[in-house]
């Protein structure tokens, strides 16, 4: 397939999480087009899994659909070179209280790349060790434990409907070999 070309960018809007850009395209047939592209710095996230077994997750409000969405611990990385599996011990963390120094790599996700760079770098660890939690101020979650068992039939279901999170899970089925 013939590549596509970046010909020029424009900076429409700086946010703080997120920067929206008109991309001036060439493509393949000589044309030139626009393309509006999001430009995010990357997030990591973690499945853990407690001594029982059972995975941890949280519930926090989401503005962009204005309901609840239950994920697997995540965030955003600080900068443009912050290392993912550092950003997604620092998660696991301040979202949950606990840290591991057993944390594996699982799978990378772009969200949604038709639009977004974003890319999550998603890892696992079977070995949590208690520590304390460190919300951020306007962060409000609430902790939930599953068993896998009932997480996959939760996705089927439609109950979660995070991709990140259904990626995760379904990754952590397979490659674990559960």
């Amino acid at each position: 397939m013939e590549k596509f070309k970046i010909m020029g960018k424009k900076l429409e809007h700086h946010g703080r999480i997120v920067d929206f850009y008109t991309y001036d395209m060439l493509v393949p047939n000589g044309n030139r087009t626009q393309w509006d592209v999001i430009e995010h710095k990357g997030a990591a996230a973690i499945v853990p899994v407690d001594d029982e077994g059972k995975i941890i997750l949280v519930r926090q409000y989401r503005g962009a659909i204005d309901d609840l969405l239950l994920e697997i611990p995540a965030g955003g990385r600080d900068s443009w070179d912050e290392d993912f599996l550092l950003c997604a011990s620092r998660e696991l963390e301040e979202e949950i209280g606990y840290r591991s120094d057993e944390i594996h790599h699982l799978i990378d996700y772009h969200s949604a790349a038709a639009y977004t760079s974003e890319k999550i770098g998603i890892y696992y660890t079977e070995k949590l060790i208690p520590s304390k939690q460190h919300l951020d101020e306007n962060e409000f979650v609430q902790i939930e434990r599953y068993t896998l068992a009932e997480l996959v039939e939760m996705i089927a279901s439609g109950e979660i409907t995070d991709g990140k999170t259904i990626a995760a899970i379904m990754a952590y089925k397979v490659l674990r070999g559960k």
